[in-house]
């Protein structure tokens, strides 16, 4: 077990709609609509695992058919789950609507996924652990904050690593960036991996990539600051010093779980070389290709299985 990538946090099937033309209020109109798995935690713990990367989860499901189909789809996926089951709660679900555009919104259920207690952490896991992803799903509302909190604190304790990413802009917005910062910034993150929208709101505002990435490195101190920029590539802030990557592609279909399989990429590579410029170019190459798909978690096909191999 020692020495793995360990994630913590949601999983939750995407009910994913999208529309083939742009719907008008009160409208219908053609589209797809889809069931696929989903959640940010476990994306990124798929992603890390499809670049190779031994991966563990720890979430909370239902005990009902979706909670089934969640272990099995992650043993499909190779990645080791700690699943706790819930008698109260239903396993997490999320509408997803992406546009005509390919420009997506998301509308979160209260699953059992935010129910996850400090008691129900298998402690062993993260203590044994290389690496604990966080995402701020988990820190919007307690439980599970007390959970993701007292993951880190064994986390630092043991001498893993840790990372974070701040996952939504509206939501941190709603709960109240002072708060955010509260809850976020006693923990000890070694990656921050927030997009631009994010960063501007932790920020204060600031529009600058280049403003930005310094000003989080102030906030969170002694974090590398992954900063992704959609269509714009990615930042590199480390040391002080910042370093652009460009981006794989600019044919957007579905912006799903784009970030969540740079994270997953980026940890991967980075955990393994230590080189963020290098790991950020190799997470780049994946999330611009699932962007040019439908779903946060598309399979593979050859041509991204042999850049994923390149590593």
């Amino acid at each position: 077990m020692s020495g793995h990538l360990c994630v913590l946090g949601d999983f939750a099937w995407d009910v994913l709609i999208r529309t083939n033309t742009e719907l008008l209020r009160g409208g219908d109109t053609f589209g797809e609509v889809m069931l696929t798995p989903g959640g940010s935690a476990a994306n990124v713990a798929v992603w890390a695992r499809r670049a190779g990367t031994p991966t563990h989860f720890i979430g909370k499901i239902g005990r009902d058919n979706f909670g089934v189909l969640a272990q099995e789809d992650l043993d499909r996926e190779r990645v080791e789950a700690h699943f706790v089951e819930a008698d109260g709660h239903l396993t997490g679900s999320v509408a997803v609507f992406v546009d005509h555009t390919g420009e997506r919104s998301m509308v979160s259920g209260h699953g059992a996924d935010f129910y996850l207690l400090p008691q129900e952490l298998p402690r062993e896991v993260v203590r044994t652990a290389r690496h604990l992803h966080l995402t701020a799903w988990s820190f919007f509302v307690d439980p599970p904050r007390a959970a993701a909190r007292a993951a880190a604190d064994l986390a630092r304790t043991a001498g893993v690593t840790l990372s974070l990413d701040p996952g939504s802009f509206q939501m941190i917005a709603e709960m109240g960036v002072g708060q955010f910062l509260a809850v976020t910034q006693d923990l000890g993150i070694d990656i921050l991996l927030p997009n631009k929208e994010e960063g501007e709101v932790l920020t204060g505002g600031l529009t600058d990539p280049l403003e930005i990435a310094p000003a989080l490195a102030e906030l969170y101190p002694g974090a590398l600051i992954m900063l992704k920029l959609d269509a714009d590539g990615a930042l590199v802030w480390q040391a002080g010093k910042g370093t652009p990557i460009a981006a794989g592609t600019n044919n957007l279909v579905d912006a799903t779980g784009a970030g969540d399989s740079f994270a997953g990429g980026f940890l991967a590579h980075y955990l393994e070389s230590g080189d963020a410029v290098a790991a950020a170019r190799y997470a780049t190459t994946i999330s611009a290709w699932v962007i040019e798909h439908l779903g946060a978690r598309p399979l593979p096909d050859a041509r991204l299985r042999a850049a994923m191999l390149r590593r």
